[in-house]
């Protein structure tokens, strides 16, 4: 039995070490490496109980920005919600860096435009790409990298427009949200210049579950953010 525990305290730090180095190498994301560490050994199979015939296969990991009631199982609005297919923290912009994205026509390093009108910030301050609004309809794995792995649904638009969502097994929107990664979208307000030059660089980091800062002269959405490891598929 000791020699088991010293086997597990040995392998405990290197792990906290391999994290400590991956956090020195990318600081300014979600530790999306790291995060795929932990959920390729702990994540439920990709399976689900009540969920017909369908099928789901493991993608290389994905972001969705929610909103909804922390403690809802479902709910309506998923039009507004939206996918990153890639990490958006290693593909942001500093916003000390603004004055260079503006002088570069908004084209970020990463070749994504940045849109004046209607821009998005992380939990370090980086500006980030917008993601795919709407999420596109269909069933994804989503997890908050905490304990609970559920089927999300997001239904077609109904003749309203309007997409309902639903997770399944009783999970919670707060359940399954990732509460280091903080993301909020800025709009100009009624009358007002509404940019990332007026942002408090001071206020970031926030915090994990925090609510993202107020910029003057922008109205402000704070989003949920799930982690996606998995897709539906037909059988």
């Amino acid at each position: 039995m000791m020699s088991l525990l010293r086997t597990i305290s040995m392998r405990t730090q290197a792990t906290s070490g391999h994290t400590r180095n991956m956090q020195r190498l990318i600081p300014r994301t979600c530790l999306a490496m790291v995060l795929l560490v932990t959920i390729a050994v702990v994540a439920q199979p990709l399976y689900a109980a009540g969920e017909g015939q369908t099928k789901f296969k493991r993608i290389s990991t994905q972001y969705i920005a929610a909103l909804g009631d922390p403690g809802s199982t479902s709910g309506n609005g998923a039009q507004s919600w939206g996918l990153w297919p890639l990490d958006p923290g290693p593909r942001g912009v500093k916003l000390n860096r603004y004055p260079s994205l503006k002088n570069a026509n908004g084209i970020a390093p990463a070749r994504w435009k940045f849109d004046e009108t209607d821009w998005w910030l992380e939990e370090h301050g980086l500006i980030m790409e917008q993601p795919t609004i709407p999420l596109p309809p269909g069933k994804y794995v989503v997890t908050g990298a905490r304990k609970v792995t559920a089927v999300l649904t997001i239904h077609p638009a109904d003749s309203h427009g309007d997409r309902r969502w639903e997770l399944n097994q009783g999970a919670t929107l707060y359940d399954v949200t990732h509460l280091a990664c903080r993301s909020a979208r800025y709009t100009p307000a009624a009358g007002s210049s509404c940019s990332p030059a007026n942002a408090q660089q001071t206020v970031f980091p926030v915090a994990p579950g925090g609510t993202m800062p107020p910029v003057e002269g922008c109205t402000k959405q704070d989003y949920a953010v799930l982690i996606v490891i998995g897709l539906g598929v037909e059988d």
